[in-house]
């Protein structure tokens, strides 16, 4: 649910905006206020389930972005959904760091590449799959049935976490107030910079103190995080060469992909013509392939270890969008199409479960929580980057006018995301041959 609901709403903001109302900016915020309060609060929500119980945050997260998407859903103007935006991206910032952290608790060490290959593949469609499940819902009800989708779910999940999930905190675990607002500070400011960096230009005073203001209160938070006693965020774990290489290649492979799916799925409605329904469907090659690739890929990490298959996912992701960048134009037929839809989805469905394995055997049990919640927010702030950086070059080149001022902006774009999430198959490179786990230190 967290991760459908970072593009959900891209599809329905047309049908939102004859309904509520408002500016191009406000329907831009539908979008931003999600992924700002997402993005700012993993850390947070991690920390806060280490020190009072991860269970007990999972639920009462759940129980937030549940109540949010209702009063999404029933919100009767535009600045009443931007709030419930926002308030769902602080429920969906609780529980998804601690998703990862429950997982890793209940599942022996040996099984856990499987069950991470599943993990990977619910979020892996989730997050490719966004565009044609708001675009389908809204073509066929009505746009607030992309929240109240989230409704009866949570209602289901909140009793069953209660009764089935036990109850974990993180050894000695205290809360670092100083650090958790230097880095919430410090990724606001990064995150706001990034989201509206297109609207307002990435020269505006607006954009470029946020963006400054962002990265000073970064640093702040580095320097207090090498000399507390007990930070939010041990930086010595990105000394841990694995920690470090993963997360790097995730901050790549989320800004080539979260920016080159925003792209696409408007190329497919907007140059080619096709329906939101119609758009999302042909993106079933990409979006479907995680089902299949992400519990193979778990077996695979089990058997041969993440690393490989890291970089093997990163390079068919990578040769994806390069093929892609090549084909596309106006008039390219869906066949032409195809290629590039699935291997970049099996690229896509095979990274996800070596990586969480990488992030969360390369650390202490007690600095898991930790881990998972900065692998998180540095994955979000490299979606948010990809958003904006793809987007700046797609409009310096071409633009929404005609199918073919559209191709000629799409193509460097997707060009930039094949480089990027080249750069994060370099970057898995450098993990240890043979990881070094943690599970028992």
């Amino acid at each position: 649910m967290a991760a459908l609901d970072n593009l959900v709403v891209t599809t329905a903001l047309p049908a939102i905006r004859q309904d509520l109302g408002g500016a191009l900016e406000d329907l831009e915020w539908t979008v931003n206020a999600y992924t700002l309060t997402y993005a700012v609060l993993l850390m947070s929500g991690a920390a806060l389930g280490d020190r009072f119980g991860r269970r007990k945050l999972f639920v009462a997260g759940l129980t937030i972005f549940t109540a949010a998407s209702a009063a999404a859903a029933l919100a009767p103007g535009i600045e009443a959904l931007i709030a419930a935006r926002a308030l769902q991206g602080v429920g969906a910032a609780i529980t998804t760091p601690l998703s990862l952290t429950l997982l890793t608790a209940a599942v022996p060490a040996a099984r856990r590449g499987v069950v991470y290959g599943i993990k990977g593949a619910v979020d892996g469609l989730a997050v490719a799959g966004g565009p044609l499940i708001g675009g389908t819902l809204t073509e066929h009800l009505s746009w607030q049935w992309i929240f109240w989708l989230n409704v009866p779910l949570g209602l289901a999940l909140i009793p069953l976490a209660r009764l089935r999930l036990q109850e974990s905190h993180a050894p000695d675990a205290r809360l670092d107030v100083p650090g958790t607002l230097l880095v919430s500070g410090g990724l606001f400011g990064i995150v706001y910079g990034l989201v509206n960096a297109n609207s307002h230009g990435w020269t505006s005073p607006q954009v470029l103190t946020a963006l400054i203001a962002g990265t000073a209160l970064i640093g702040g938070f580095i320097h207090h995080g090498l000399h507390a006693k007990h930070p939010v965020l041990p930086l010595r774990i990105f000394g841990v060469r694995a920690f470090a290489a993963v997360n790097a290649a995730s901050v790549f492979m989320f800004l080539g992909m979260f920016g080159s799916i925003f792209l696409l799925s408007q190329f497919l409605q907007n140059a080619l013509g096709y329906s939101p329904t119609q758009a999302g469907l042909r993106m079933l090659p990409w979006t479907a392939m995680p089902m299949i690739a992400a519990p193979l890929s778990g077996y695979l990490a089990d058997r041969i270890g993440s690393r490989p298959v890291v970089i093997t996912a990163l390079a068919l992701q990578a040769l994806g969008l390069a093929d892609f960048a090549l084909i596309t134009s106006p008039d390219i037929s869906y066949a032409a199409q195809l290629p590039g839809l699935i291997v970049s989805g099996i690229g896509m469905g095979l990274f996800f479960a070596p990586a969480a394995n990488l992030t969360m055997s390369s650390v202490r049990p007690a600095e898991q929580g930790m881990a998972s919640g900065a692998n998180s927010a540095l994955r979000e702030v490299g979606g948010a980057l990809g958003v904006a950086v793809l987007a700046a070059l797609f409009s310096a080149r071409g633009g929404y006018g005609t199918a073919r001022t559209f191709a000629d902006g799409l193509i460097p774009a997707l060009w930039a995301g094949a480089a990027a999430v080249a750069l994060g198959a370099l970057a898995a490179t450098l993990i240890p041959t043979r990881t070094a786990t943690r599970q028992s230190a």
